[in-house]
């Protein structure tokens, strides 16, 4: 029969190892606990930080956003930056261990945005007294523009009244037929088959403001059958001509002037004859008489 004894002995062995194994999975589940308790509260402020990172980063493009939405000369400069923080959220999305080194480097990129903001804001601010100063100048400009405008205007007026003005003035305009006889002496008539000249004669006005010199007018005489008597010259002014049967110069003072001209013939026609005065193409003058 076994020994009461030594069985109390064997149970307290055991019991004592068993003791000793509670003891020691107690103590490993009490640290395996504190490990994850340690990791996961790590793992918490790993994402809170990175959160956090993020966060300024959205801030930073939202401020270099609104900057370069201003279309300012740094436009280039800011969306130089812009892009920066832009690929260090990338980064950081698929960062998944320390973040502190990001932390780093956003604090770099918030002292260069205040930077480049704050040279931004003074360049609108130039930007905006420039444009005030533009402006000013447009209007100032528009109106010497239209001042101008109206002096021109006046000063084209005044040149036209000059140089209307100045326009010499042919009066008097009169022609009569002669019988020239052997002496020299020349008698008026109104026969035809007695003319042997036509006597052509008009008046230059006075005037103040034409211009002095020499003065060349051409005179065309057309008998009743449309015939040119005289020279029958042509003169060219510019694409116009003129067929004339004299021309006379004068030396004009801006006095009146007198002119008198012979046109010599024979056989003169029966009828009505058109005298025209002429100042280069322009017709100043006419008249006309007839012969029986």
């Amino acid at each position: 029969m076994e020994n009461p004894k030594n069985n109390n002995s064997s149970l307290k062995a055991v019991i004592a190892v068993l003791a000793v194994l509670l003891i020691g999975s107690l103590v490993y589940i009490f640290k395996l606990s504190s490990d994850t308790e340690v990791v996961k509260t790590e793992l918490t402020s790993t994402l809170t930080e990175k959160e956090s990172v993020m966060k300024d980063l959205q801030e930073l493009k939202a401020t270099y956003d609104a900057a370069i939405a201003e279309n300012t000369s740094m436009s280039d400069e800011l969306i130089q930056e812009r892009d920066k923080v832009v690929a260090l959220m990338d980064d950081l999305n698929k960062s998944k261990g320390d973040v502190s080194k990001y932390r780093n480097q956003v604090q770099g990129m918030q002292t260069k945005m205040k930077t480049l903001v704050a040279e931004n804001d003074e360049l609108k601010k130039q930007n905006g007294v420039l444009t005030v100063q533009r402006d000013s100048t447009i209007v100032v400009l528009g109106e010497s523009k239209k001042f101008n405008e109206v002096l021109v205007g006046q000063n084209e007026e005044l040149s036209k009244t000059v140089e209307k003005g100045s326009k010499l003035s042919v009066l008097n305009t009169k022609t009569a037929a002669y019988k020239l006889r052997s002496s020299g002496k020349q008698i008026e008539t109104d026969k035809a088959s007695r003319a042997d000249v036509l006597k052509v004669s008009f008046t230059i006005a006075e005037n103040q403001i034409a211009k002095s010199g020499d003065k060349t007018y051409y005179v065309q005489v057309i008998d009743s059958k449309n015939n040119v008597l005289g020279d029958k010259k042509t003169e060219s002014f510019g694409d116009k001509s003129l067929t004339y049967s004299f021309k006379t110069t004068v030396q004009y003072e801006n006095k009146s002037v007198n002119v008198v001209e012979d046109l010599p013939g024979k056989n003169f026609e029966k009828g009505t004859y058109f005298i025209n005065v002429f100042d280069n193409d322009e017709l100043v003058s006419k008249t006309s008489f007839s012969l029986r």
